[in-house]
């Protein structure tokens, strides 16, 4: 006997009017009957950088929330989350804040019209092993590219933030699959190395990668690396800033994503959501 499952595709961290700017994200709406077996393999299909699956929430939580990328499991994910929140809210009517249940916690989002922000998990940091120059040939530069010292940060999921000096490291950076697998590797067991540098007094430009079997893969937009950012400066004693980020040139996709972290340190990644279209899956 068939399955039907709803789903829908959102852009999330989009630009102004443009539909196909930001991340993509797909998102089931009724995922109680399926194993993660079956979430894993319809990840898969569709290949995108993440999918969703939505179950019904108990206690504090609007709904319950799981999210794979075609390979792994993650315990959070920034533009997932936001993507995911849109959607819940138009399913259940809950208005503009969601809690959203995680393997990674609890995530209050809250809405202002289609522009969602995510309180992220207070994050953990860590000191990087590797060498600088080590850092730095990951991702294909030279250390002098480096502009000050990397980090681990786990804001929900681990990832080696590494500061650069200008924009143009960062666009002209070129990560070694290998490297990145060797260096790059965090806590939970995958390759997310996060690079970024300053444009201007509260503008930023970021690129992030990932390992996807045996190559290097760029993500267009990710809110997980914006809000661990969001720790890099709480470790280095930045507090009561804003930032706004532009990432994804390099993939076509490019996208929107700001960065508060307020004078207690508490940390919040926003962006706009876009509903581009919806279907039904049959299993």
């Amino acid at each position: 006997m068939s399955t039907q499952l709803r789903y829908r595709i959102l852009n999330v961290f989009t630009i102004g009017d443009d539909p196909f700017s930001g991340n993509p994200l797909c998102v089931f709406e009724d995922a109680r009957e399926l194993t993660d077996d079956q979430m894993q393999k319809l990840a898969r299909q569709l290949n995108l950088s993440e999918t969703t699956f939505v179950s019904p929430g108990d206690g504090a939580a609007t709904a319950t929330v799981r999210i794979f990328t075609p390979t792994f499991e993650m315990p959070f994910a920034g533009h997932p989350t936001l993507g995911t929140a849109h959607v819940v809210r138009d399913l259940v009517e809950a208005g503009d804040a969601v809690v959203l249940r995680m393997p990674a916690g609890e995530i209050g989002v809250r809405a202002d019209g289609d522009t969602w922000t995510l309180q992220a998990n207070r994050p953990t940091m860590r000191e990087v092993i590797a060498s600088g120059e080590d850092v730095a040939r990951t991702v294909g530069l030279p250390s002098s590219s480096l502009a000050a010292q990397p980090l681990w940060v786990d804001a929900g999921v681990e990832q080696l933030i590494v500061p650069l000096r200008s924009a143009v490291d960062v666009r002209t950076a070129r990560p070694d699959p290998m490297l990145l697998r060797e260096y790059g590797t965090g806590a939970q067991g995958e390759a997310l190395v996060y690079i970024w540098a300053p444009t201007g007094p509260e503008t930023i430009e970021s690129r992030f990668f990932f390992m996807q079997g045996s190559s290097a893969i760029e993500d267009p937009a990710t809110g997980s690396a914006c809000a661990n950012l969001g720790g890099w400066f709480l470790a280095n004693g930045e507090l009561g800033i804003q930032r706004r980020i532009l990432q994804g040139s390099a993939t076509l996709r490019p996208s929107l994503l700001d960065l508060s972290v307020d004078e207690d340190g508490t940390v919040f990644v926003s962006g706009t959501v876009r509903e581009i279209g919806r279907g039904t899956f049959t299993i």
